[in-house]
């Protein structure tokens, strides 16, 4: 009972997954973890995930295996556990627009000239990988196409954890459903990470009948991914998933802003929230609330992804095809539909239990 995934993308984001699923490989089946939904998600146990394939444009990581690769810098991911060699080593993939043009150095990128990109599809084919799982920079929409593409070609799944649209997006959820495969996405949450605080402080808000004025909601990290998007053409998408995560959530138009603020070096892993959103109550009072959020950035989504991985295998299993609305709403920031976090659980109970198709 394998769950055969590959990984675009090594960095902080593959360093916690592929961490985690050693972690959390004895669990016990009838205990809770934090940040599971379940140890055994339908029929399937963290430990049956296997790492076959990975993608990256670091010439230091490419060669390596990947649990050695997970550790190459950039990468500053906290370390929670060790992980033996697994065989896997990490191989070229294609640049495009996955590196910016400021982050070539950051990301220690290849020489076009001097390394021969991988062929995606014949690997993921070789490999015969369930699914691939992508965690490229912000921004990399060319990239996120050829990805995709080589997933169909290899008839292959596609967990989409970054935010260009392809789950939501409907003509590529056609050509997946056409393929006979699943997808899940767009723009994976965090465990507990500002995007799902500001979504739930906010319908506390509407529920309880206080009319929201303006919110915002600023991010400060020290990561690759912070640095990546200092340069405002790559959160385009971001800052649309992250919006309209909330504001999805607020039956009339609300003044926001929402997204990445800064890069802070000396943070590294650590990601600081500040939430902010003010309204009036009863007799046109005014209120105010105020949140400041710190997460060690990376970890906090890699419980999520286990979860995701886990339902795009039982629907593979079922033979499921196109957008899994179920966990992609639970899961995801910007997913097919966008419907409030408690209903999206029910779904994905509902799923696993096999009452509900997708």
């Amino acid at each position: 009972m394998e769950i055969r995934i590959a990984i675009a993308g090594v960095g902080n984001c593959a360093s916690a997954l592929v961490q985690g699923i050693e972690y959390y490989k004895n669990a016990k089946e009838e205990t809770k973890v934090p940040g599971l939904m379940h140890v055994i998600f339908g029929g399937y146990h963290v430990r049956n995930i296997k790492c076959v394939a990975a993608f990256d444009v670091n010439q230091y990581k490419i060669g390596k295996d990947l649990a050695e690769a997970i550790w190459v810098q950039p990468n500053v991911c906290t370390k929670f556990a060790d992980v033996p060699p697994i065989g896997v080593k990490v191989v070229p993939g294609p640049a495009l627009d996955g590196v910016a043009s400021h982050m070539k150095t950051p990301f220690h990128a290849y020489d076009d000239k001097e390394t021969e990109v991988s062929d995606v599809s014949q690997i993921l084919s070789e490999t015969q990988a369930d699914m691939l799982v992508n965690f490229l920079p912000v921004g990399s929409h060319k990239a996120t196409l050829h990805y995709a593409e080589a997933c169909i070609a290899a008839k292959c799944a596609l967990v989409n954890c970054i935010p260009e649209f392809i789950a939501s997006d409907e003509n590529w959820s056609k050509k997946f459903r056409d393929h006979g495969l699943p997808i899940a996405g767009d723009d994976i949450k965090s465990q507990l990470g500002a995007t799902i605080l500001h979504r739930n402080l906010a319908r506390l808000c509407v529920d309880r009948g206080i009319k929201i004025e303006e919110t915002y909601q600023l991010n400060l990290g020290g990561n690759t991914d912070f640095l990546n998007m200092t340069v405002e053409d790559r959160l385009k998408t971001k800052r649309i998933s992250k919006t309209e995560a909330v504001t999805s959530l607020v039956p009339y138009a609300v003044p926001t802003r929402i997204g990445p603020s800064d890069y802070v070096p000396f943070l590294e892993d650590k990601k600081i929230c500040y939430l902010y959103i003010k309204g009036r109550k009863f007799g046109d009072q005014p209120i105010s609330v105020r949140a400041k959020l710190e997460v060690e950035d990376s970890p906090n989504s890699a419980g999520v992804a286990i979860d995701v991985i886990r339902a795009v295998k039982l629907a593979q299993d079922r033979r499921v095809s196109g957008p899994l609305t179920s966990i992609s709403s639970y899961a995801f920031k910007h997913p097919p539909v966008q419907i409030p976090d408690d209903l999206a659980r029910r779904w994905v109970e509902e799923f696993i239990e096999g009452k509900r198709e997708r």
